[in-house]
């Protein structure tokens, strides 16, 4: 910030000699400084907006403590089998609810996770199918002891195993995607594109951004 009103004050300045200057040598010089403090502190605000519009959407984020403190055991005592189109999955658990289970199907992976059963959480997860599934068309039954999982197969045929081999049954740990990945990327992009001073602009413009509430992301490039 203190950086764009310096630049301000000083085309402010430098207008103020062009309009008095009469030697064209000067007036030529003038000018070229003017466009270029000009095109200066059009970069300058850019990036100070996308900053502070980072930070500002960071600060912004929802956060689910509960989520985030939440822990699971894995379940790993099932059987499967299936037909033409489709697989069975049956988990062995009891006493789960229907309205306390979150079910995530997706064309190549499955994430079940079952809550507060006398206490605890419970994960089921297949992180890469052995094929494609459609997840509109899959489901979930809870039954006294059990959970009956469907999968609808996307093409028909017979699956010789649930995963690929090369992962094998484990929960799936990936983490949610960044909301503010999309900014963060553009911000380094034009970090890493640009020269000493832009570098030197694009970090002290984010650090005055999060006026030192949080470390700043940019330290890490050279």
């Amino acid at each position: 910030m203190a950086e764009e009103q310096q630049l301000r004050l000083d085309l402010d300045e430098l207008r103020h000699l062009e309009s008095i200057a009469k030697r064209p040598r000067v007036l030529s010089l003038l000018s070229s400084e003017i466009r270029d403090l000009d095109a200066k502190l059009s970069r300058v605000t850019a990036v100070t907006a996308a900053a502070r519009q980072a930070a500002v959407a960071a600060e912004k984020v929802p956060v689910n403590v509960d989520a985030v403190n939440r822990s699971y055991v894995t379940l790993g005592s099932f059987s499967w089998d299936q037909d033409n189109d489709k697989i069975k999955i049956y988990i062995s658990i009891e006493d789960a609810e229907q309205e306390k289970v979150d079910t995530v199907f997706k064309p190549m992976s499955v994430d079940i996770k079952f809550h507060d059963i006398h206490g605890k959480n419970y994960r089921f997860a297949i992180p890469k199918l052995n094929k494609e599934i459609l997840p509109e068309k899959c489901k979930l039954v809870v039954k006294p002891n059990k959970v009956i999982v469907t999968l609808v197969k996307a093409s028909k045929g017979n699956w010789l195993d649930l995963h690929l081999k090369e992962d094998k049954l484990k929960p799936n740990l990936d983490k949610e995607k960044d909301p503010m990945a999309g900014i963060m990327d553009l911000m380094k992009n034009m970090y890493e594109e640009g020269d000493d001073e832009m570098k030197r602009t694009i970090a002290k413009a984010w650090s005055d951004a999060r006026s030192g509430k949080t470390a700043d992301p940019l330290k890490s490039y050279p």
